[in-house]
């Protein structure tokens, strides 16, 4: 039996979970209530999303600070030393939503997203699932996102949604922009990135920059 401890990080909600079809949690108090249920199944990473607040509107993001800090107070207040993993994907170059809520929480970590990736899915009936959409993360915004983390202590979680962005996380070891530990996420699953089976793991992980978790 292995010795090695496994950390394990818990996504309250999707990004754009449809609230009318599934009962993920949005306000304060239920994200409080079901981070609790993860911290004591031994979840002592919390991945926050936060929801639209206001009546029927759940299914959408906000990026106010006021709704990021009731959240995560929230759940600190149930989970006593757990850490929080904030979210930080948006799509175009406007960065000022996400850092505003950065330096107003202060997550212990949060998402850098390290590179673009064509965010597509097709149904069975030869259509889009959605229409397709550039998850545009290019260099000098993902310096930015840098640039808030280090200036505010927070730990950037690079997600890396395919193989060459896992392989630019050392390249931005290389050249100065990550510093200190490097923590790598790859992001399985989505259909067009990196698929969710165990060779790709095994393939992906040896380009992970030397000393990373």
């Amino acid at each position: 039996m292995s010795s090695s401890k496994a950390v394990i990080s818990c996504a309250l909600t999707g990004v754009l979970t449809n609230t009318e079809k599934f009962p993920v949690p949005v306000t304060p108090e239920e994200m409080a209530a079901e981070a609790r249920r993860a911290f004591d199944a031994g979840a002592s990473i919390m991945h926050v999303h936060v929801r639209d607040q206001r009546p029927r509107m759940g299914a959408l993001p906000s990026w106010n600070p006021d709704d990021f800090a009731a959240i995560c107070d929230a759940i600190r207040d149930a989970c006593p030393g757990v850490l929080i993993n904030l979210t930080t994907g948006v799509v175009g170059p406007d960065v000022s939503q996400p850092i505003a809520c950065l330096e107003r929480v202060k997550p212990e970590m949060a998402a850098m997203n390290a590179g673009s990736l064509n965010y597509l899915r097709a149904r069975k009936d030869g259509n889009w699932a959605w229409p397709p959409m550039l998850f545009d993360n290019p260099v000098e915004k993902i310096q930015k996102f840098l640039n808030c983390m280090y200036e505010n202590n927070i730990l950037p979680e690079f997600e890396c949604f395919d193989t060459g962005i896992v392989r630019s996380v050392t390249m931005f070891r290389d050249v100065g922009m990550a510093k200190g530990h490097i923590d790598v996420s790859m992001i399985l699953g989505v259909a067009s990135g990196l698929p969710a089976k165990a060779d790709w793991i095994n393939l992906v992980k040896e380009e992970i920059p030397d000393g990373a978790t």
